[in-house]
Protein backbone atom coordinates (compact mmCIF):
# COMPACT_ATOMS: atom_id res chain seq x y z
CA UNK A 1 0.00 0.00 0.00
CA UNK A 2 2.82 2.42 0.83
CA UNK A 3 4.27 1.86 -2.66
CA UNK A 4 0.95 2.73 -4.32
CA UNK A 5 -1.73 5.09 -2.98
CA UNK A 6 -1.79 4.05 0.67
CA UNK A 7 -4.80 2.43 2.31
CA UNK A 8 -6.38 1.27 5.54
CA UNK A 9 -6.15 -2.10 7.30
CA UNK A 10 -8.90 -2.91 9.79
CA UNK A 11 -8.39 -5.65 12.39
CA UNK A 12 -11.49 -7.22 13.93
CA UNK A 13 -13.38 -7.73 10.67
CA UNK A 14 -13.76 -11.08 8.94
CA UNK A 15 -14.37 -11.33 5.20
CA UNK A 16 -16.34 -14.15 3.64
CA UNK A 17 -18.15 -14.88 0.39
CA UNK A 18 -21.29 -13.12 1.62
CA UNK A 19 -19.51 -9.95 2.78
CA UNK A 20 -17.71 -8.52 5.79
CA UNK A 21 -18.60 -9.45 9.37
CA UNK A 22 -17.48 -7.60 12.50
CA UNK A 23 -16.07 -9.98 15.10
CA UNK A 24 -14.51 -7.23 17.19
CA UNK A 25 -11.46 -7.26 19.46
CA UNK A 26 -11.23 -7.30 23.24
CA UNK A 27 -8.89 -4.99 25.14
CA UNK A 28 -6.13 -7.61 25.40
CA UNK A 29 -6.20 -8.26 21.64
CA UNK A 30 -6.05 -4.54 20.85
CA UNK A 31 -3.02 -4.10 23.12
CA UNK A 32 -1.27 -7.16 21.68
CA UNK A 33 -1.86 -6.08 18.07
CA UNK A 34 -0.59 -2.57 18.79
CA UNK A 35 2.60 -3.87 20.40
CA UNK A 36 3.27 -6.29 17.53
CA UNK A 37 2.63 -3.56 14.97
CA UNK A 38 5.01 -1.00 16.50
CA UNK A 39 7.70 -3.62 17.13
CA UNK A 40 7.61 -4.70 13.47
CA UNK A 41 7.51 -1.29 11.77
CA UNK A 42 10.43 -0.07 13.89
CA UNK A 43 12.55 -3.12 13.08
CA UNK A 44 14.70 -2.25 10.06
CA UNK A 45 15.33 -5.93 9.46
CA UNK A 46 11.59 -6.31 8.81
CA UNK A 47 10.45 -3.02 7.21
CA UNK A 48 12.71 -0.54 5.42
CA UNK A 49 10.80 2.61 6.47
CA UNK A 50 8.38 3.28 9.30
CA UNK A 51 5.77 5.57 7.76
CA UNK A 52 3.32 5.30 10.65
CA UNK A 53 2.73 7.99 13.25
CA UNK A 54 0.51 7.53 16.35
CA UNK A 55 -2.39 9.31 14.62
CA UNK A 56 -2.36 6.64 11.90
CA UNK A 57 -3.46 3.93 14.38
CA UNK A 58 -6.91 4.28 15.91
CA UNK A 59 -9.14 2.19 18.17
CA UNK A 60 -12.66 2.45 16.78
CA UNK A 61 -15.76 1.49 18.75
CA UNK A 62 -18.83 0.37 16.81
CA UNK A 63 -22.04 -1.29 17.91
CA UNK A 64 -20.78 -4.79 17.09
CA UNK A 65 -17.44 -4.41 18.88
CA UNK A 66 -14.04 -2.72 18.91
CA UNK A 67 -11.83 -2.45 15.82
CA UNK A 68 -8.22 -1.45 15.24
CA UNK A 69 -7.82 0.74 12.13
CA UNK A 70 -4.34 1.30 10.67
CA UNK A 71 -4.10 4.00 8.01
CA UNK A 72 -1.04 3.49 5.82
CA UNK A 73 0.14 6.66 4.07
CA UNK A 74 1.59 6.71 0.58
CA UNK A 75 5.40 6.78 0.69
CA UNK A 76 6.94 9.82 -0.95
CA UNK A 77 9.47 9.48 -3.75
CA UNK A 78 12.48 9.57 -1.41
CA UNK A 79 11.06 6.77 0.78
CA UNK A 80 10.19 4.33 -1.97
CA UNK A 81 10.59 1.48 -2.35
CA UNK A 82 9.26 0.36 1.03
CA UNK A 83 10.21 -3.29 1.35
CA UNK A 84 10.14 -6.18 3.82
CA UNK A 85 13.39 -8.05 4.33
CA UNK A 86 17.07 -7.25 3.89
CA UNK A 87 17.09 -5.78 0.33
CA UNK A 88 14.53 -4.15 -2.01
CA UNK A 89 15.09 -6.67 -4.80
CA UNK A 90 12.70 -9.56 -4.37
CA UNK A 91 11.17 -8.01 -1.24
CA UNK A 92 9.19 -5.05 -2.62
CA UNK A 93 5.43 -5.34 -3.15
CA UNK A 94 2.64 -3.22 -4.58
CA UNK A 95 -1.04 -3.41 -3.77
CA UNK A 96 -3.08 -4.14 -6.90
CA UNK A 97 -6.82 -4.57 -6.57
CA UNK A 98 -7.33 -7.22 -3.87
CA UNK A 99 -3.80 -8.60 -3.66
CA UNK A 100 -0.16 -7.79 -3.00
CA UNK A 101 2.22 -8.49 -5.88
CA UNK A 102 6.01 -8.66 -5.90
CA UNK A 103 7.69 -5.94 -7.98
CA UNK A 104 10.17 -7.09 -10.59
CA UNK A 105 13.74 -5.79 -10.52
CA UNK A 106 13.01 -3.19 -13.21
CA UNK A 107 10.22 -1.62 -11.14
CA UNK A 108 12.48 -1.54 -8.08
CA UNK A 109 15.31 0.12 -10.03
CA UNK A 110 12.95 2.82 -11.31
CA UNK A 111 11.71 3.54 -7.77
CA UNK A 112 15.32 3.78 -6.59
CA UNK A 113 16.10 6.15 -9.48
CA UNK A 114 13.14 8.36 -8.54
CA UNK A 115 14.38 8.40 -4.94
CA UNK A 116 17.85 9.57 -6.00
CA UNK A 117 18.31 13.25 -5.03
CA UNK A 118 19.98 13.82 -8.41
CA UNK A 119 17.21 14.22 -11.01
CA UNK A 120 17.13 11.57 -13.73
CA UNK A 121 17.63 14.06 -16.56
CA UNK A 122 20.71 15.61 -14.92
CA UNK A 123 22.73 12.43 -15.39
CA UNK A 124 26.01 13.14 -17.18
CA UNK A 125 26.52 11.13 -20.37
CA UNK A 126 30.19 10.16 -20.63
CA UNK A 127 31.59 10.34 -24.13
CA UNK A 128 28.79 12.54 -25.53
CA UNK A 129 29.67 15.96 -26.95
CA UNK A 130 28.01 19.01 -28.48
CA UNK A 131 28.49 17.33 -31.84
CA UNK A 132 25.86 14.77 -30.85
CA UNK A 133 23.17 17.44 -30.84
CA UNK A 134 21.03 18.46 -33.80
CA UNK A 135 22.33 21.97 -34.54
CA UNK A 136 19.08 23.16 -36.24
CA UNK A 137 17.07 22.19 -33.14
CA UNK A 138 19.33 24.19 -30.83
CA UNK A 139 19.27 27.18 -33.20
CA UNK A 140 15.47 27.03 -33.41
CA UNK A 141 15.28 27.04 -29.61
CA UNK A 142 17.36 30.22 -29.53
CA UNK A 143 15.05 31.84 -32.10
CA UNK A 144 11.99 30.87 -30.11
CA UNK A 145 13.43 32.32 -26.92
CA UNK A 146 14.46 35.47 -28.80
CA UNK A 147 10.92 35.93 -30.15
CA UNK A 148 9.39 35.55 -26.69
CA UNK A 149 12.07 37.45 -24.71
CA UNK A 150 14.31 39.38 -27.10
CA UNK A 151 16.39 40.97 -24.32
CA UNK A 152 17.13 37.75 -22.46
CA UNK A 153 20.85 37.67 -21.43
CA UNK A 154 21.25 33.96 -22.27
CA UNK A 155 20.82 34.66 -25.97
CA UNK A 156 24.36 36.10 -26.24
CA UNK A 157 26.01 33.06 -24.63
CA UNK A 158 27.89 30.43 -26.67
CA UNK A 159 26.17 27.08 -27.09
CA UNK A 160 27.89 25.34 -24.19
CA UNK A 161 27.03 28.08 -21.68
CA UNK A 162 23.53 28.46 -23.13
CA UNK A 163 22.96 24.73 -22.64
CA UNK A 164 24.40 24.87 -19.13
CA UNK A 165 21.89 27.54 -18.11
CA UNK A 166 19.09 25.41 -19.53
CA UNK A 167 20.32 22.26 -17.75
CA UNK A 168 21.51 20.51 -20.91
CA UNK A 169 25.20 20.69 -19.97
CA UNK A 170 26.65 20.14 -16.51
CA UNK A 171 29.98 20.46 -14.77
CA UNK A 172 30.66 17.94 -11.99
CA UNK A 173 33.27 19.89 -10.03
CA UNK A 174 33.84 17.10 -7.52
CA UNK A 175 34.83 14.65 -10.24
CA UNK A 176 36.42 17.33 -12.46
CA UNK A 177 34.37 16.44 -15.50
CA UNK A 178 31.75 18.10 -17.67
CA UNK A 179 29.45 17.05 -20.47
CA UNK A 180 25.99 16.69 -21.92
CA UNK A 181 23.17 15.74 -19.60
CA UNK A 182 20.40 13.35 -20.49
CA UNK A 183 18.06 16.37 -20.65
CA UNK A 184 20.23 18.09 -23.25
CA UNK A 185 20.35 14.99 -25.44
CA UNK A 186 16.60 14.30 -25.10
CA UNK A 187 15.69 17.86 -25.99
CA UNK A 188 18.15 18.59 -28.81
CA UNK A 189 19.92 15.33 -29.64
CA UNK A 190 20.05 13.30 -32.81
CA UNK A 191 17.47 10.57 -32.55
CA UNK A 192 19.70 7.52 -33.05
CA UNK A 193 22.07 8.83 -30.34
CA UNK A 194 19.21 9.44 -27.90
CA UNK A 195 18.50 5.70 -28.16
CA UNK A 196 22.14 4.82 -27.45
CA UNK A 197 22.53 2.19 -24.73
CA UNK A 198 24.26 4.77 -22.50
CA UNK A 199 21.39 7.26 -22.86
CA UNK A 200 17.71 6.28 -23.26
CA UNK A 201 17.53 3.06 -25.32
CA UNK A 202 13.74 2.79 -24.85
CA UNK A 203 13.04 6.34 -26.02
CA UNK A 204 10.05 6.64 -28.34
CA UNK A 205 7.57 9.43 -29.11
CA UNK A 206 4.38 8.90 -31.08
CA UNK A 207 1.52 11.14 -32.26
CA UNK A 208 -1.58 9.46 -33.70
CA UNK A 209 -4.52 11.29 -35.21
CA UNK A 210 -7.66 9.15 -35.08
CA UNK A 211 -10.38 11.52 -36.25
CA UNK A 212 -11.80 9.09 -38.83
CA UNK A 213 -13.40 5.98 -37.24
CA UNK A 214 -12.99 4.02 -40.45
CA UNK A 215 -9.18 4.38 -40.45
CA UNK A 216 -6.56 3.19 -38.00
CA UNK A 217 -5.23 6.75 -38.07
CA UNK A 218 -5.28 9.63 -40.53
CA UNK A 219 -1.91 11.08 -39.50
CA UNK A 220 1.05 9.87 -37.48
CA UNK A 221 4.32 11.40 -36.35
CA UNK A 222 6.96 9.05 -34.95
CA UNK A 223 10.72 8.40 -35.37
CA UNK A 224 10.72 7.14 -38.95
CA UNK A 225 14.18 8.38 -39.98
CA UNK A 226 12.92 11.42 -41.92
CA UNK A 227 13.43 13.92 -39.08
CA UNK A 228 15.44 14.25 -35.87
CA UNK A 229 12.92 12.94 -33.37
CA UNK A 230 14.12 14.79 -30.27
CA UNK A 231 11.65 16.37 -27.85
CA UNK A 232 12.04 19.89 -29.23
CA UNK A 233 11.20 18.74 -32.75
CA UNK A 234 8.38 16.49 -31.53
CA UNK A 235 6.80 19.35 -29.61
CA UNK A 236 7.15 21.70 -32.57
CA UNK A 237 5.52 19.25 -35.00
CA UNK A 238 2.76 17.93 -32.75
CA UNK A 239 1.52 21.02 -30.93
CA UNK A 240 0.07 22.73 -34.06
CA UNK A 241 -1.85 19.53 -34.86
CA UNK A 242 -3.24 19.33 -31.32
CA UNK A 243 -4.17 23.01 -31.34
CA UNK A 244 -5.96 22.53 -34.67
CA UNK A 245 -8.33 20.14 -32.90
CA UNK A 246 -9.70 23.03 -30.80
CA UNK A 247 -12.02 25.71 -32.09
CA UNK A 248 -10.64 29.25 -31.92
CA UNK A 249 -13.50 31.75 -31.74
CA UNK A 250 -12.88 35.40 -32.57
CA UNK A 251 -12.12 37.16 -29.29
CA UNK A 252 -10.65 40.55 -28.42
CA UNK A 253 -8.74 41.42 -25.25
CA UNK A 254 -7.71 45.07 -24.85
CA UNK A 255 -8.31 45.56 -28.57
CA UNK A 256 -6.02 42.68 -29.59
CA UNK A 257 -7.27 39.44 -31.11
CA UNK A 258 -6.56 36.46 -28.84
CA UNK A 259 -6.29 33.10 -30.58
CA UNK A 260 -5.52 31.05 -27.46
CA UNK A 261 -8.47 29.85 -25.38
CA UNK A 262 -8.35 28.31 -21.88
CA UNK A 263 -8.68 24.92 -23.58
CA UNK A 264 -5.51 25.59 -25.64
CA UNK A 265 -3.61 26.46 -22.46
CA UNK A 266 -4.94 23.34 -20.72
CA UNK A 267 -4.05 21.06 -23.63
CA UNK A 268 -0.55 22.50 -23.95
CA UNK A 269 -0.03 22.05 -20.21
CA UNK A 270 -1.12 18.41 -20.45
CA UNK A 271 1.15 17.77 -23.46
CA UNK A 272 4.23 19.32 -21.86
CA UNK A 273 3.49 17.59 -18.54
CA UNK A 274 3.72 14.23 -20.27
CA UNK A 275 7.09 15.13 -21.81
CA UNK A 276 8.69 16.43 -18.59
CA UNK A 277 7.26 13.78 -16.24
CA UNK A 278 7.97 10.76 -18.45
CA UNK A 279 10.36 8.08 -17.25
CA UNK A 280 12.51 7.65 -20.36
CA UNK A 281 14.12 4.51 -18.96
CA UNK A 282 10.75 2.70 -18.97
CA UNK A 283 9.01 0.93 -21.83
CA UNK A 284 6.26 2.29 -24.02
CA UNK A 285 7.29 5.84 -24.81
CA UNK A 286 5.16 8.98 -24.95
CA UNK A 287 1.91 8.53 -26.91
CA UNK A 288 -0.28 11.49 -27.89
CA UNK A 289 -3.64 10.84 -29.54
CA UNK A 290 -6.14 13.19 -31.13
CA UNK A 291 -9.73 12.01 -31.58
CA UNK A 292 -12.76 13.70 -33.08
CA UNK A 293 -14.17 14.28 -29.59
CA UNK A 294 -11.07 14.68 -27.42
CA UNK A 295 -7.45 13.85 -26.73
CA UNK A 296 -5.46 11.16 -24.92
CA UNK A 297 -1.92 11.76 -23.62
CA UNK A 298 0.12 8.94 -22.09
CA UNK A 299 3.65 8.69 -20.73
CA UNK A 300 5.78 5.97 -19.11
CA UNK A 301 6.40 6.14 -15.37
CA UNK A 302 4.40 6.72 -12.21
CA UNK A 303 3.07 9.80 -10.43
CA UNK A 304 5.66 11.19 -8.02
CA UNK A 305 2.92 12.58 -5.76
CA UNK A 306 -0.24 10.98 -4.46
CA UNK A 307 -3.41 11.25 -6.53
CA UNK A 308 -4.85 13.44 -3.77
CA UNK A 309 -1.88 15.84 -3.96
CA UNK A 310 -2.10 15.90 -7.75
CA UNK A 311 -5.75 16.94 -7.58
CA UNK A 312 -5.03 19.54 -4.91
CA UNK A 313 -2.05 21.06 -6.77
CA UNK A 314 0.48 23.52 -5.36
CA UNK A 315 3.42 21.09 -5.24
CA UNK A 316 5.73 20.57 -8.21
CA UNK A 317 7.44 17.17 -8.12
CA UNK A 318 9.00 16.76 -11.52
CA UNK A 319 10.96 13.73 -12.69
CA UNK A 320 12.89 15.80 -15.26
CA UNK A 321 13.28 19.37 -13.91
CA UNK A 322 15.83 20.40 -16.55
CA UNK A 323 13.40 19.48 -19.32
CA UNK A 324 10.71 21.38 -17.43
CA UNK A 325 12.97 24.45 -17.36
CA UNK A 326 13.64 24.18 -21.08
CA UNK A 327 9.94 24.05 -21.97
CA UNK A 328 9.26 26.87 -19.53
CA UNK A 329 11.76 29.06 -21.38
CA UNK A 330 10.06 28.47 -24.74
CA UNK A 331 6.55 29.06 -23.40
CA UNK A 332 5.38 25.55 -22.58
CA UNK A 333 4.06 24.69 -19.12
CA UNK A 334 4.55 26.13 -15.65
CA UNK A 335 6.64 25.24 -12.63
CA UNK A 336 4.34 26.20 -9.77
CA UNK A 337 2.49 22.90 -9.31
CA UNK A 338 -0.63 24.43 -10.90
CA UNK A 339 -0.71 22.17 -13.95
CA UNK A 340 -3.59 19.91 -12.88
CA UNK A 341 -5.71 22.86 -11.80
CA UNK A 342 -4.98 24.74 -15.02
CA UNK A 343 -5.97 21.70 -17.08
CA UNK A 344 -9.23 21.24 -15.18
CA UNK A 345 -10.17 24.93 -15.23
CA UNK A 346 -9.37 25.24 -18.94
CA UNK A 347 -11.65 22.33 -19.75
CA UNK A 348 -14.32 23.59 -17.34
CA UNK A 349 -14.34 26.97 -19.10
CA UNK A 350 -15.71 25.19 -22.18
CA UNK A 351 -18.20 23.15 -20.12
CA UNK A 352 -16.58 19.86 -21.11
CA UNK A 353 -16.41 16.82 -18.89
CA UNK A 354 -13.53 16.79 -16.44
CA UNK A 355 -10.19 15.36 -17.68
CA UNK A 356 -9.66 11.86 -16.33
CA UNK A 357 -6.25 10.74 -15.03
CA UNK A 358 -5.61 6.98 -15.04
CA UNK A 359 -2.65 5.04 -13.61
CA UNK A 360 -1.51 1.68 -14.99
CA UNK A 361 1.16 -0.81 -14.00
CA UNK A 362 3.05 -3.61 -15.76
CA UNK A 363 4.29 -1.42 -17.30
CA UNK A 364 3.91 1.74 -15.20
CA UNK A 365 2.11 4.39 -17.24
CA UNK A 366 0.11 7.56 -16.66
CA UNK A 367 -2.71 8.50 -19.05
CA UNK A 368 -4.78 11.68 -19.18
CA UNK A 369 -7.98 11.65 -21.24
CA UNK A 370 -9.38 15.06 -22.18
CA UNK A 371 -12.91 14.56 -23.56
CA UNK A 372 -14.49 17.37 -25.58
CA UNK A 373 -17.92 16.20 -24.46
CA UNK A 374 -20.35 18.66 -22.94
CA UNK A 375 -20.84 18.42 -19.20
CA UNK A 376 -24.54 18.72 -19.84
CA UNK A 377 -25.55 17.50 -23.32
CA UNK A 378 -28.63 19.21 -24.74
CA UNK A 379 -30.48 15.92 -24.93
CA UNK A 380 -29.88 15.33 -21.21
CA UNK A 381 -31.08 18.81 -20.28
CA UNK A 382 -34.18 18.32 -22.45
CA UNK A 383 -34.84 14.99 -20.72
CA UNK A 384 -34.54 16.58 -17.28
CA UNK A 385 -36.86 19.42 -18.29
CA UNK A 386 -39.40 16.92 -19.59
CA UNK A 387 -39.33 14.94 -16.34
CA UNK A 388 -39.20 17.75 -13.79
CA UNK A 389 -40.72 20.71 -15.60
CA UNK A 390 -39.37 24.15 -16.56
CA UNK A 391 -38.07 24.84 -13.03
CA UNK A 392 -34.93 22.93 -14.12
CA UNK A 393 -34.02 25.93 -16.29
CA UNK A 394 -33.83 28.15 -13.19
CA UNK A 395 -31.46 25.90 -11.23
CA UNK A 396 -27.90 26.92 -10.51
CA UNK A 397 -25.02 25.22 -12.37
CA UNK A 398 -24.16 22.88 -9.47
CA UNK A 399 -27.71 21.57 -9.18
CA UNK A 400 -28.01 21.10 -12.95
CA UNK A 401 -24.65 19.31 -13.00
CA UNK A 402 -25.80 17.01 -10.18
CA UNK A 403 -28.99 16.05 -12.02
CA UNK A 404 -27.19 15.66 -15.36
CA UNK A 405 -24.46 13.46 -13.84
CA UNK A 406 -27.08 11.27 -12.15
CA UNK A 407 -28.85 10.94 -15.52
CA UNK A 408 -25.69 10.23 -17.54
CA UNK A 409 -23.74 8.08 -15.07
CA UNK A 410 -26.63 6.46 -13.15
CA UNK A 411 -25.80 8.16 -9.85
CA UNK A 412 -23.95 11.11 -8.39
CA UNK A 413 -22.03 11.70 -5.16
CA UNK A 414 -20.37 14.59 -3.37
CA UNK A 415 -16.96 13.21 -4.34
CA UNK A 416 -17.89 12.98 -8.03
CA UNK A 417 -19.25 16.55 -8.06
CA UNK A 418 -15.97 17.79 -6.58
CA UNK A 419 -14.37 16.67 -9.88
CA UNK A 420 -16.88 18.69 -11.87
CA UNK A 421 -17.52 21.91 -9.94
CA UNK A 422 -15.42 24.23 -7.80
CA UNK A 423 -17.69 24.54 -4.74
CA UNK A 424 -16.74 23.42 -1.24
CA UNK A 425 -17.87 19.87 -0.33
CA UNK A 426 -20.12 21.23 2.44
CA UNK A 427 -21.91 23.49 -0.06
CA UNK A 428 -22.22 20.59 -2.50
CA UNK A 429 -23.86 18.46 0.20
CA UNK A 430 -26.31 21.27 0.94
CA UNK A 431 -27.28 21.50 -2.73
CA UNK A 432 -27.69 17.73 -3.06
CA UNK A 433 -29.90 17.66 0.02
CA UNK A 434 -31.96 20.50 -1.44
CA UNK A 435 -32.59 18.45 -4.58
CA UNK A 436 -33.59 15.52 -2.37
CA UNK A 437 -36.07 17.73 -0.52
CA UNK A 438 -37.72 18.49 -3.86
CA UNK A 439 -37.87 14.83 -4.76
CA UNK A 440 -35.57 15.32 -7.77
CA UNK A 441 -32.84 13.15 -6.25
CA UNK A 442 -33.14 10.10 -4.01
CA UNK A 443 -30.40 9.43 -1.42
CA UNK A 444 -29.25 6.03 -0.19
CA UNK A 445 -28.29 7.64 3.18
CA UNK A 446 -24.84 6.10 3.55
CA UNK A 447 -23.35 9.17 5.25
CA UNK A 448 -19.98 10.08 3.75
CA UNK A 449 -20.42 7.41 1.04
CA UNK A 450 -23.92 8.58 0.09
CA UNK A 451 -24.87 8.40 -3.56
CA UNK A 452 -27.92 9.94 -5.19
CA UNK A 453 -30.09 8.77 -8.06
CA UNK A 454 -32.70 10.65 -10.05
CA UNK A 455 -36.11 10.68 -8.43
CA UNK A 456 -39.38 10.34 -10.30
CA UNK A 457 -39.79 8.73 -13.71
CA UNK A 458 -36.32 9.70 -14.88
CA UNK A 459 -34.70 7.76 -12.10
CA UNK A 460 -36.71 4.64 -12.68
CA UNK A 461 -36.02 4.57 -16.40
CA UNK A 462 -32.33 4.07 -15.65
CA UNK A 463 -32.82 1.95 -12.53
CA UNK A 464 -35.59 -0.59 -12.89
CA UNK A 465 -35.82 -1.28 -9.16
CA UNK A 466 -37.07 2.24 -8.32
CA UNK A 467 -40.73 1.25 -8.75
CA UNK A 468 -42.17 3.64 -6.21
CA UNK A 469 -40.34 6.56 -7.74
CA UNK A 470 -41.66 5.57 -11.14
CA UNK A 471 -45.26 5.61 -9.90
CA UNK A 472 -44.91 9.01 -8.28
CA UNK A 473 -43.17 10.45 -11.32
CA UNK A 474 -45.68 8.96 -13.77
CA UNK A 475 -48.75 10.20 -11.92
CA UNK A 476 -47.30 13.69 -11.66
CA UNK A 477 -46.30 13.71 -15.32
CA UNK A 478 -49.76 12.63 -16.48
CA UNK A 479 -51.47 15.59 -14.83
CA UNK A 480 -52.36 18.66 -16.90
CA UNK A 481 -49.40 20.98 -17.23
CA UNK A 482 -51.10 23.83 -15.35
CA UNK A 483 -51.79 21.71 -12.26
CA UNK A 484 -48.26 20.31 -12.40
CA UNK A 485 -46.73 23.80 -12.42
CA UNK A 486 -49.02 24.92 -9.61
CA UNK A 487 -47.86 21.91 -7.60
CA UNK A 488 -44.27 22.88 -8.38
CA UNK A 489 -44.88 26.47 -7.27
CA UNK A 490 -46.37 25.41 -3.96
CA UNK A 491 -43.62 22.86 -3.42
CA UNK A 492 -40.79 25.32 -4.02
CA UNK A 493 -42.34 28.62 -2.96
CA UNK A 494 -39.73 29.11 -0.25
CA UNK A 495 -36.69 28.34 -2.40
CA UNK A 496 -34.44 30.82 -4.22
CA UNK A 497 -34.73 28.95 -7.52
CA UNK A 498 -38.51 29.28 -7.48
CA UNK A 499 -38.11 32.98 -6.67
CA UNK A 500 -35.81 33.42 -9.65
CA UNK A 501 -38.23 31.61 -11.94
CA UNK A 502 -41.15 33.72 -10.70
CA UNK A 503 -39.25 36.99 -11.26
CA UNK A 504 -38.11 36.01 -14.75
CA UNK A 505 -41.30 34.34 -16.04
CA UNK A 506 -43.21 37.52 -17.11
CA UNK A 507 -40.22 38.73 -19.16
CA UNK A 508 -39.08 35.56 -20.99
CA UNK A 509 -41.49 36.10 -23.88
CA UNK A 510 -40.98 39.89 -24.13
CA UNK A 511 -38.11 40.12 -26.62
CA UNK A 512 -38.34 43.90 -27.17
CA UNK A 513 -38.16 44.94 -23.55
CA UNK A 514 -36.75 48.48 -23.05
CA UNK A 515 -33.10 48.29 -21.89
CA UNK A 516 -33.75 49.96 -18.55
CA UNK A 517 -36.64 47.57 -17.80
CA UNK A 518 -34.46 44.55 -18.64
CA UNK A 519 -31.70 45.88 -16.40
CA UNK A 520 -34.18 46.32 -13.57
CA UNK A 521 -35.15 42.64 -13.92
CA UNK A 522 -31.48 41.62 -13.96
CA UNK A 523 -30.90 43.55 -10.73
CA UNK A 524 -33.92 41.87 -9.10
CA UNK A 525 -32.62 38.44 -10.12
CA UNK A 526 -29.07 39.15 -8.95
CA UNK A 527 -30.41 40.31 -5.59
CA UNK A 528 -31.50 36.70 -4.91
CA UNK A 529 -28.01 35.18 -5.32
CA UNK A 530 -24.90 35.29 -7.51
CA UNK A 531 -25.85 34.42 -11.10
CA UNK A 532 -23.62 33.56 -14.04
CA UNK A 533 -24.27 35.06 -17.49
CA UNK A 534 -25.46 31.66 -18.69
CA UNK A 535 -27.94 31.41 -15.80
CA UNK A 536 -29.30 34.88 -16.50
CA UNK A 537 -29.56 34.13 -20.21
CA UNK A 538 -31.46 30.92 -19.42
CA UNK A 539 -33.84 32.65 -17.04
CA UNK A 540 -34.61 35.48 -19.46
CA UNK A 541 -34.27 33.55 -22.74
CA UNK A 542 -31.59 35.94 -24.04
CA UNK A 543 -28.30 35.60 -25.87
CA UNK A 544 -25.39 35.29 -23.41
CA UNK A 545 -22.87 37.46 -25.30
CA UNK A 546 -25.44 40.19 -25.94
CA UNK A 547 -26.52 40.16 -22.30
CA UNK A 548 -22.92 40.60 -21.10
CA UNK A 549 -22.02 43.32 -23.61
CA UNK A 550 -25.19 45.43 -23.47
CA UNK A 551 -26.32 45.01 -19.87
CA UNK A 552 -24.01 43.24 -17.38
CA UNK A 553 -20.83 45.16 -18.23
CA UNK A 554 -22.59 48.59 -18.09
CA UNK A 555 -24.27 47.68 -14.78
CA UNK A 556 -20.88 46.76 -13.30
CA UNK A 557 -19.38 50.02 -14.59
CA UNK A 558 -22.25 51.95 -12.96
CA UNK A 559 -21.64 50.16 -9.65
CA UNK A 560 -25.08 48.54 -9.66
CA UNK A 561 -23.73 44.98 -10.08
CA UNK A 562 -20.72 43.39 -8.34
CA UNK A 563 -18.65 40.58 -9.89
CA UNK A 564 -17.71 37.49 -7.91
CA UNK A 565 -14.17 37.74 -9.34
CA UNK A 566 -13.56 41.47 -9.88
CA UNK A 567 -9.82 41.00 -10.47
CA UNK A 568 -10.43 38.52 -13.29
CA UNK A 569 -13.35 39.62 -15.52
CA UNK A 570 -12.83 36.60 -17.81
CA UNK A 571 -12.92 34.02 -14.99
CA UNK A 572 -14.77 30.91 -16.26
CA UNK A 573 -17.01 30.91 -13.14
CA UNK A 574 -17.71 34.64 -13.19
CA UNK A 575 -21.05 35.59 -11.63
CA UNK A 576 -22.88 38.78 -10.62
CA UNK A 577 -24.83 40.00 -7.61
CA UNK A 578 -26.75 43.20 -7.06
CA UNK A 579 -24.73 45.82 -5.20
CA UNK A 580 -25.98 46.24 -1.63
CA UNK A 581 -27.24 49.78 -2.21
CA UNK A 582 -29.71 48.59 -4.85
Amino acid sequence: MANTEGGTVVLGVRESADGAHIDGLDAAQVAAHQKTLWDLVNNRGKVSHNLLAPEHVAVVSVEAGTLLAIRIPRANRSQRPVYVGPTPFGHTYKRRHEGDYRCDDGEVRRMLADADPEPADQRLLPGFTLGDLDAPSLAACRRRLSAARPDHPWLSLPDEEFLERLGGWRTDRGASRAGLTLAGLLMFGREHLIRHVEAAPRYFVDYREKTDPSARWVDRIYPDGTWEANLFQFYGRVWPKLAAGLATPFRLEDGVRRDVTPAHEALREAFVNALVHADYSAAGGVVVERFADGFGIENPGTLLVSMEQYQRGGVSECRNPALQQMFLMIGGGEKAGSGADRIRSGWRAHHWRTPDLKLFDHPDRVRLDLPMVSLIPEVTLAHLTEQFGPDVQALGPVEVQALATAAIEGSVSNHRLQDLVSEHPVDITRRLQGLCARGWLVSDNRRRWTTYQLGGAAGSSSHKDSNSSHKVGSSRHNEPSSSRHNEGDSRHNAGPEATLAAIAAPFRSRKRLPPEDLRAVILRLCAVRFLTPAELAGLLDRDVANLVRRHLTPLVAEGRLTMRYPDNPNHPDQAYTATKTE
